[in-house]
């Protein structure tokens, strides 16, 4: 792997020897009222890949640049930012002054958990005007999916309803998500379901993507990465948008917007309607999802207030469970969910309503003050509400099981019938975050924190049973409540040793109460509590080489707690220890106004990671357990080039070893039930970590408001489990995808956007997800599997019109 990297580096400085530029541009930056520079603005050539800052004078250059015109754009935060267009055929000296806003930016809100240099290569950011053009109602993590090391799956199939992530080879439950700064991860099982905010996509104003540790946030632990979501951000002018999306499946999204502009000068509101419905590929994996955002904004010179409500309803039809691995060949959309089976087990018929059902809804209040150009404030409160049950046909279920008697008829005790269960939920979350930001060179510093809690109540009804007596519906067959309380505080620090060198130090402490009361449904007594204190400290080195090239350096700590389904599975006296991560990061970036290309080397180290190893507790459930030394190491590659003014080429390529040291396996013998045989490992892969990722998008512009696109993904093939078995994988994968964008403006309509996405054109036969379930019977050897198949040829046709 590491002659790879090599070869990588030599490629990228043989790359910087050709094209180079003639002129140069050198400017100063200051602000308008009083005349005093303006350090830290950035100043960057649009259309091209050149961009740089100004130093503590004011002061920016950007040279080798070829004769022609451009469109240089200034920005910096509190500044209108300026845009003018030049023609550079000499040497120039320039100067720009900018107006002070008569507002603050609500930017502001969510820069406590972001990372806001722009020298480091393991982030990625996608605008509102990015996400516009490939949104097609699909769900968030495949708004994203063109991002490196990132590998999506979906249970249905097409991207609409339940749908999953990896960023390198951290599934949800290890990526922290935040929504304008408020923690979105379920606050016991650590996960994120994006199926709860249908066609989110539609109000993000921006994304950021940290991959690694990233900078301190709220929430969950940043395993693996961390996604910063902020909302739309008002426009001064008002607008109404339809927007209309058809396509295979039977798929439909539709959704209204709008905004109120500015109202005298002071007072925002923006709003969006959404409903979207997919059959799903496969098999009776319908969706049908509705969603609303409203926002109200006050924007003082020296205040911000803003209150913000997302609600998302779904409803989908469960494609949770695979299919058998021989079933990929002859009936790949078949979906096991809701049979009905007669007393031989012959399949007659499926439940209508085998359903997932939840309503989730975000409310949240930010504030923002701006004590001085260099000192702010900001603060959020927040409630999150969520609530709903799945709905599953049983067959030939134990009365036992569930708490009831059997029933008795003439002579005959029948101690098994057939069921219709709920499970629920029921939760609240709510808390406050706050952050005071310091900025004035050579320092910024930012002071934060928290505090959260979470409310989870988890209970089971019987609705209905083919036979049964006597029996109260309105009971419960088991409940248990989780409580999670949470506060953090950090600081993070800036420090600008030499113009050209950057140190950065951030510390924080995070202190954890969970506790769970009450039964599971297996009438298990759940009842414990665990207490957590952590340390999590981060440092680094940013050198700028000069204005084209920055390498720099950076190392974390970061530990999680273990999440609710590990506790609830694990024995009574059994200790489950806290993970820990070391993660270090070193990178490249260079770029002019023809290409931009960087790498970003990572060593990951884990002490005691949680993984799965077969072993199962004393009623025989699958139990995750600590390994002692693990490791995820690689490279991860990114460029773009402007190969001419009709041709952009963009790629990214991740190539990493993921590796568990050592590695016992647990396989369920049922000829000595409940024992198990073991199996001993060395340097085996950690599953769902493909060695290789990499994304690849030719842009056609053949016309100026006309784009095509041929987007590529290559995913390298994924160990189901942890024992590097090639009969337990999943096959590597190539997709390929024709995104075609064209807009038109009218007088009446400003504007008219088309969108037709062929995906799959190639019809790849792919799965992207699986599992497997390993047993001896009679001395051999058997493997149950679950994949995940995702859809073939398929298409999306949108038409967004903006008033």
């Amino acid at each position: 792997m590491f002659k790879k990297i090599q070869i990588t580096i030599l490629f990228m400085l043989l790359i910087n020897i050709g094209l180079v530029g003639q002129y140069s541009i050198r400017g100063k930056v200051i602000d308008r009222e009083n005349g005093n520079p303006l350090p830290g603005a950035t100043v960057r050539l649009n259309n091209t890949f050149k961009a740089t800052a100004t130093d503590k004078n004011g002061d920016f250059t950007l040279s080798r640049l070829r004769s022609g015109q451009y469109k240089l754009k200034i920005s910096f935060f509190g500044y209108e930012s300026k845009v003018k267009i030049i023609e550079v055929n000499s040497n120039l000296n320039l100067e720009f002054a900018l107006e002070p806003t008569v507002y603050m930016s609500d930017e502001i809100i969510v820069s406590a958990s972001r990372s806001n240099s722009d020298l480091s290569n393991n982030k990625t950011e996608i605008n509102q005007e990015q996400l516009r053009k490939i949104n097609t109602g699909q769900d968030l993590p495949y708004l994203l999916s063109m991002t490196p090391s990132l590998v999506v799956t979906s249970d249905a199939g097409g991207g609409i309803g339940y749908t999953g992530m990896r960023i390198r080879g951290s599934d949800l439950s290890r990526i922290n998500v935040t929504l304008n700064g408020v923690p979105v991860n379920d606050g016991e099982s650590q996960a994120v379901y994006f199926v709860d905010l249908p066609d989110l996509g539609s109000s993000v104003d921006n994304i950021q993507i940290q991959r690694g540790v990233g900078t301190s946030t709220n929430g969950a632990a940043a395993f693996g990465a961390s996604i910063n979501i902020k909302t739309d951000e008002f426009s001064a002018d008002p607008y109404a948008e339809i927007a209309s999306t058809a396509g295979s499946y039977n798929t439909f999204k539709n959704s209204v917007k709008f905004g109120s502009g500015l109202l005298k000068g002071k007072w925002n509101f923006n709003g969006r309607l959404s409903s979207i419905s997919s059959d799903g590929y496969i098999d009776r994996a319908s969706s049908d999802l509705k969603s609303a955002y409203l926002s109200g904004s006050y924007y003082g010179e020296k205040d911000i207030l803003k209150a913000v409500v997302i609600l998302g309803k779904e409803k989908t039809y469960q494609a949770w469970y695979g299919i058998p691995k021989d079933s990929l060949e002859t009936n790949r959309t078949y979906n096991p969910a809701g049979e009905i089976l007669d007393e031989n087990e012959n399949i007659i018929g499926y439940y209508d309503n085998q359903t997932d059902n939840y309503w989730q809804n975000y409310y949240q209040l930010h504030y923002a003050h701006e004590f001085s150009k260099s000192i702010k404030l900001t603060a959020s409160g927040f409630y999150t509400r969520g609530y709903g049950y799945y709905e599953n046909y049983k067959n030939a279920e134990d009365f036992a099981s569930y708490g009831m008697n059997d029933t008795i008829i003439g002579n005959d005790t029948i101690r098994v019938t057939d069921m219709i269960t709920q499970k629920w939920l029921d939760n609240h979350f709510y808390g406050f975050n706050f952050s005071f930001f310091y900025n004035k060179l050579p320092f910024k510093i930012t002071v934060g924190g928290g505090w959260n809690q979470y409310d989870g109540d988890h209970y089971g009804k019987v609705i209905w049973s083919q036979i049964a007596r006597k029996y109260d519906y309105n009971r419960n067959w088991y409940f248990n409540k989780g409580i999670k309380t949470e506060a953090n505080i950090f600081a993070k620090a800036e420090y600008n040793i030499l113009d050209n060198l950057t140190a950065f130090a951030d510390l924080q402490y995070r202190k954890i109460n969970y506790k769970i009361e009450g039964s599971h449904d297996d009438l298990r007594d759940l009842t414990q509590e665990h207490n957590f204190n952590f340390i999590n400290p981060k440092l680094g080195l940013s050198f700028t080489l000069n204005e084209s090239n920055n390498i720099y350096a950076s190392f974390a700590v970061t530990n999680r707690e273990p999440n609710r389904s590990v506790y609830r599975d694990s024995d009574p006296g059994v200790e489950v220890k806290p993970e820990n991560l070391k993660d270090l990061e070193l990178g490249y970036v260079h770029t002019n106004t023809k290409y931009s290309i960087g790498a970003n080397v990572y060593y990951m180290a884990y002490k005691d990671q949680l993984v799965l190893t077969g072993k199962i507790n004393n009623v025989g459930s699958a139990i995750m357990q600590n390994v002692d030394d693990s490791y995820r190491a690689g490279i991860e590659i990114e460029a773009g080039f402007k190969v001419f003014k009709f041709l952009n080429w963009n790629f990214n390529t991740t190539l990493s070893s993921n590796k568990i040291k050592n590695f016992t396996a647990y396989i369920d013998d049922y000829d000595a039930w409940p024992e198990q045989k073991v199996e001993n490992h060395e340097s085996v892969d950690i599953s769902f970590s493909p060695s290789v990722i990499a994304n690849n998008e030719f842009q056609f512009i053949p016309l100026k408001n006309l784009s095509i696109s041929l987007q590529s993904s290559y995913v390298g093939k994924q160990y189901i489990d942890n024992t590097s078995n090639d009969n337990r994988s999943i096959d590597a994968y190539l997709v390929n995808n024709i995104r075609i964008n064209y807009g038109i403006e009218t007088n009446f309509i400003k504007r008219i956007d088309f969108m037709l996405v062929l995906n799959n054109i190639f019809n790849e036969k792919y799965s992207s997800n699986a599992w497997v379930y390993r047993y001896y019977y009679d001395d051999t050897e058997y493997d149950m599997y679950g994949y995940y198949p995702q859809a073939e040829f398929n298409f999306m046709f949108g038409v967004n019109l903006k008033f």
